[in-house]
């Protein structure tokens, strides 16, 4: 039988750009998942997300399994970036960008 944590490990590894967010990238539920979104939207590159609101075992193990609290939570190539301030100062500064479109390209 499959655990939250096997569910979390294997979504992580099979989507290269994964933000777990409270929404959709189309109706995010809070203020720092839009602005995440945003920004990975800004980039320019297909990212895959989770809503933690429609899966509450995850809302509750990512945040042990991650040893990262908040959301949203950005994953890229199966490492955890960060929440809301990281994006948008990675954004600002050009380096997201760079993440993204890198890992775009190794999805391909």
């Amino acid at each position: 039988m499959s655990t939250t944590i096997d569910t979390i490990k294997e979504q992580i590894s099979n989507n290269s750009i994964l933000l777990y967010m409270k929404g959709n990238p189309q109706m995010p539920q809070c203020g720092f998942s839009s602005q995440a979104v945003q920004a990975l939207m800004a980039c320019g590159e297909k990212f895959a997300f989770v809503n933690i609101l429609d899966n509450p075992d995850i809302r509750a193990e990512l945040p042990k399994y991650a040893n990262w609290p908040t959301f949203p939570q950005l994953w890229v190539n199966g490492e955890l970036v960060g929440g809301c301030d990281i994006i948008v100062e990675m954004y600002q500064s050009g380096e997201l960008q760079t993440l993204i479109a890198e890992a775009a390209k190794t999805n391909q």
